[in-house]
């Protein structure tokens, strides 16, 4: 719509999902566009329309529980997303119908317009909470992350001039502004941290719930004998901070099977799963397609005798995003593992006993090679969605035959009966059951 000559506009309705610190991100999960016949006046410097251009609009966000945004554009070349007085007037005018037709207590207005090519935006949410909307994330085909035109980037650092000439000023500036949390600090999770520091990434979550041990240094960068016995986040945290100084990194010593510490990753704008847990990766697909944030979810697996004898080696890097399937649609979790996974020790041997779970194995065999290849794979899948240098028919699944020196990729779309293929509005963001999961109390 901001391409169109003349003002345009439209309802986004958005869910809410409330951050850990107080903070609000919002789920864009349907527009309605105006229709033609409620147009009063319209031009490429105006518009006035009329109420029936709304309220259908309203209605549903009442229904849905969503958080309307009145989204307007300033169209031509040279035009500036800056609300005008008129803008100005006319979000007075609306925003106390729109917080009391919704219910939602919150008006948003967004003004878009393209500058050299580029979408620009100003936005603003007023009403119980009220501070402006200074980032679009647009988890599709095409990752992208937008800052308001009126918030600018910090000065690029020279160290980065090697990136600059690969991908140009916009791509290391992006990825500094990026938010990624990272599930599972082993031997992938810190090879993914690794490169996404040195490319430039300067804000962590870093969530795992266990302690180095011994084994563990034999592929977790950062870590040496010194660390055996420090959590793994303290490990992996610190040895980001000795790369970037200017690194902001939460270390969170759990599992984001416990709610608490799930609410804490719901504000980034990437997931990398690098957890060896199926619950820890059940619970992951699902946030995914709840809170329409991408998830790239890794894992290696060897088929060993243990005695000199490899039979495979295979790596995964599946990504997930509202174009494509879930893990549980791929059969990359299994649902009795995950459950078996959560039970408490005494549980979990009481219903072994009986027949009733699965076995959940013991330690499998990891090399610094392969989860290293693994974690290179997932992150050159979130540098090429960025800048766009594969082929446009993006996979969502890369398999590494690491055995066979050979590389497949596939697509699987979303199953329209699963979670992973719902349009529905009222189930994205925070619901009645957070995450659409139960959880222990």
């Amino acid at each position: 719509m901001t391409r169109q000559p003349v003002e345009t506009a439209a309802v986004l309705l958005a869910r809410p999902a409330w951050l850990a610190d107080g903070g609000l991100r919002l789920l864009g999960v349907e527009l309605h566009p105006a229709a033609e016949q409620a147009y009063r006046h319209r031009d490429d410097r105006s518009l006035v329309v009329g109420s029936e251009g709304y309220m259908p609009a309203l209605k549903d966000a009442e229904t849905h529980r969503c958080v309307p945004i009145w989204v307007h554009t300033h169209p031509g070349e040279a035009a500036s997303p800056r609300p005008s007085p008129h803008d100005r007037r006319v979000d007075e005018q609306l925003m106390p119908v729109f917080t009391t037709r919704s219910e939602s207590g919150l008006y948003g207005s967004l003004i878009t317009s393209m500058r050299a090519g580029q979408l620009s935006f100003t936005g603003r949410l007023e009403g119980t909470t009220t501070t402006n909307i200074d980032r679009i994330v647009i988890p599709a085909d095409r990752f992208e992350v937008l800052r308001a035109d009126d918030v600018r980037y910090p000065p690029l650092p020279s160290l980065h001039d090697r990136h600059v000439r690969a991908f140009g000023p916009d791509i290391p500036r992006v990825l500094g502004d990026l938010r990624v949390a990272l599930i599972g600090c082993g031997g992938t999770g810190s090879a993914v941290a690794e490169q996404l520091v040195r490319l430039g990434v300067r804000n962590f979550v870093l969530v795992d719930p266990d302690k180095l041990c011994d084994t563990n240094t034999t592929r977790v960068y950062g870590s040496t004998l010194r660390d055996v016995d420090r959590f793994k986040v303290e490990v992996l945290g610190n040895h980001l901070r000795d790369i970037a100084p200017d690194a902001v990194v939460e270390c969170i010593e759990g599992s984001v099977c416990q709610r608490e510490i799930a609410e804490r990753i719901v504000g980034a704008d990437v997931v990398f799963g690098c957890t060896d847990d199926e619950a820890g990766r059940m619970r992951l697909s699902r946030f995914a397609y709840a809170y329409l944030t991408l998830v790239i979810d890794c894992g290696v697996k060897i088929s060993s005798d243990g005695a000199g004898r490899v039979d495979d080696i295979t790596g995964r890097v599946t990504i997930l995003d509202s174009r494509s399937a879930c893990l549980l649609c791929r059969g990359r979790v299994r649902p009795e593992v995950a459950a078996a996974e959560e039970m408490s020790p005494e549980e979990y041997q009481r219903r072994r006993r009986d027949g009733y779970v699965p076995d959940l194995g013991g330690t499998e065999p990891a090399v610094v090679a392969f989860t290293t290849a693994v974690a290179a794979a997932a992150v050159n899948e979130l540098l090429e969605r960025l800048v766009g240098y594969g082929v446009e028919s993006r996979p969502s699944e890369i398999l590494l035959r690491i055995h066979d020196r050979a590389i497949s990729t596939n697509h699987q779309h979303p199953t329209p009966d699963c979670y992973c293929g719902t349009r529905t509005p009222s189930n994205f963001g925070d619901t009645a059951r957070y995450w659409g999961l139960g959880w222990a109390s």
